[in-house]
C-alpha cells in the first residue's frame, strides 16, 4: 500500500468512527435514497461513461446537454445505450436559464425542448442552472425573484411533457451564498419547479448542505454529491470526490433519514481534481466511500 492509499484509507475509517456509520444502517431503509453519478467527469466521452458505471454497478445517470445535437433526432439509440447498460437516465443538464427579458422566449424554448428529448430517453427530470453572477457586486433580490420567475415558467411547461424542472444551486452563478440561494427558492413556484442541492457548492458559498435539507424538505427533488476542499487555484478551492474535503457528507445522509428523503443522490464531479486520476478512478473512489464509509448500496 502506498502513503496515498494509506493516508486515505486512514481519513475513511476516521470518518466512519467519528461518524458513527452505525445509524445509517439503522435508520435508512436501503433503496429510498438511490445512487446516480454524472457522466461530467468523463468530459463528453459519454459511451465510457456508461460503460464504466455499468460495471460499477451504478444504476442511474445523469448527462448533459451535449448529448441533444447529435441524438436529437434519434434518441432512441442513446436510450438503446443506457438500457444496454442497465442505467436510467436520473437526470439531465439542460443548461444556464438568462433572466435578460429579450432572452425569455429563446430560454423557454431551449429547455421545453431539452425535456422532450429527456422524456424520449425515459428520464423525468431536468436541471436548471443560470449565467454568471455580476462581476463587481451581488445579484439583486430582484434579479435573484426574476431567476425564479423564468424557472417557474420553464418548469410550467416542461411539467406538461411530464418532466420535472430542478434549480442546481452553483458557485459564481445567481445562488452563490446560502441567502441568494433562499431567495431564489421562496420565490420558486414549488408546482412547477424544485430544488436540486449541490451540497459541494452549498458548502463552498458558506453554508451547511445537511442544514439546508432540513430547511428545504418540502421543496427538495434530488442532490449532487460531492466535495470541496481549499486549492491553490485561481477560484481558491476545488471539488474532490466524497470523503476528501470539507463537507459532513454523514451529517447530509443522516439529514436526508430525518425528512424522509426518498429520490436521486447523483455523484457529480465536474473534473478529475488531480492529474493521475481518470473519471473510473475517481467513481471507484466515490463508490467505496459510499458503500464502506456510509455503508449504503448502490
Amino acid at each position: 500500500m502506498n502513503r496515498r492509499n494509506f493516508l486515505q484509507n486512514t481519513s475513511w475509517a476516521m470518518a466512519a468512527t467519528i461518524a458513527g456509520t452505525g445509524w445509517l444502517e439503522a435508520a435508512i431503509k436501503k433503496g429510498d435514497i438511490k445512487i446516480g453519478y454524472s457522466a461530467i467527469t468523463w468530459g463528453g466521452k459519454d459511451e465510457q461513461a456508461m460503460a464504466d458505471l455499468a460495471g460499477l454497478g451504478f444504476k442511474g445517470i445523469q448527462l448533459r446537454a451535449n448529448t441533444f445535437g447529435p441524438y436529437r433526432n434519434k434518441p432512441s439509440e442513446l436510450k438503446d445505450a443506457l438500457v444496454k447498460n442497465n442505467l436510467t437516465l436520473c437526470m439531465f443538464s439542460s443548461g444556464n436559464v438568462e433572466i435578460d427579458p429579450a432572452k425569455l422566449e429563446s430560454t423557454v424554448d431551449t429547455h421545453v425542448a431539452h425535456a422532450s428529448f429527456v422524456k424520449a430517453l425515459g428520464g423525468n427530470a431536468m436541471q436548471l442552472t443560470n449565467s454568471l453572477r455580476p462581476k463587481d457586486r451581488a445579484p439583486s433580490v430582484e434579479e435573484l425573484k426574476k431567476l425564479a420567475q423564468v424557472m417557474n415558467e420553464v418548469g410550467k411547461q416542461t411539467a406538461d411533457l411530464g418532466v420535472q424542472a430542478v434549480y442546481h444551486n452553483h458557485m459564481n452563478q445567481l445562488g452563490e451564498t446560502p441567502e441568494e440561494v433562499d431567495a431564489i427558492v421562496q420565490a420558486m413556484d414549488p408546482r412547477y419547479i424544485k430544488l436540486l442541492l449541490d451540497i459541494a457548492h452549498y458548502k463552498q458559498g458558506g453554508g451547511e448542505p445537511h442544514e439546508a435539507i432540513i430547511k428545504y424538505k418540502d421543496i427538495l427533488h434530488s442532490l449532487h454529491l460531492k466535495d470541496t476542499k481549499p486549492a491553490e487555484t485561481k477560484s481558491g478551492y476545488k471539488f474532490v470526490e466524497l470523503g476528501q474535503g470539507r463537507v459532513d457528507v454523514p451529517a447530509v445522509f443522516k439529514a436526508l433519514d430525518k425528512v424522509k428523503f426518498k429520490g436521486w443522490a447523483v455523484v457529480e464531479l465536474d473534473g478529475v481534481p488531480d492529474p493521475e486520476k481518470s473519471p473510473l478512478i475517481c467513481a471507484e473512489t466515490n463508490k467505496k466511500y459510499i458503500t464502506e464509509v456510509l455503508k449504503y448500496p448502490l
